[in-house]
């Protein structure tokens, strides 16, 4: 089994930075894909941005420029620094790991950023 525990999320104005951290424990292959999905109230949850072990990135075209996604392969541990914040990436944002085709998620960590 794995566990995901995610933290950092908070309130913050329009322009301003945030940085999630998110922690894998428990049988964890280091083969894997990291990730941030995002749900805003009454929208699906969708994409933010995924890392391999390999520290291959993929991003939301949303995102891209202004979010940047990494990792650290010795913690289980993915972090997504989110800069130049706008009102609508106000979310809960949930971190996951896909591992040999299994996915877990974390509980979310919410989001909110005021115009």
């Amino acid at each position: 089994q794995v566990q995901l525990v995610e933290s950092g999320g908070g309130l913050v104005q329009a322009g301003g930075s945030l940085r999630l951290s998110c922690t894998a424990s428990g049988s964890i292959f280091p083969l894997n894909v990291m990730g941030w999905y995002r749900q805003a109230p009454g929208k699906q949850r969708e994409l933010v941005a995924t890392i391999t072990s390999g520290h291959t990135t993929n991003y939301a075209d949303s995102v891209k420029g202004r979010f940047t996604i990494s990792r650290d392969n010795a913690k289980n541990t993915v972090y997504l620094q989110m800069n130049s914040l706008k009102p609508d990436d106000t979310a809960v944002y949930y971190c996951n790991i896909v591992i040999r085709g299994h996915v877990y998620w974390g509980q979310g960590t919410q989001v909110t950023v005021s115009s």
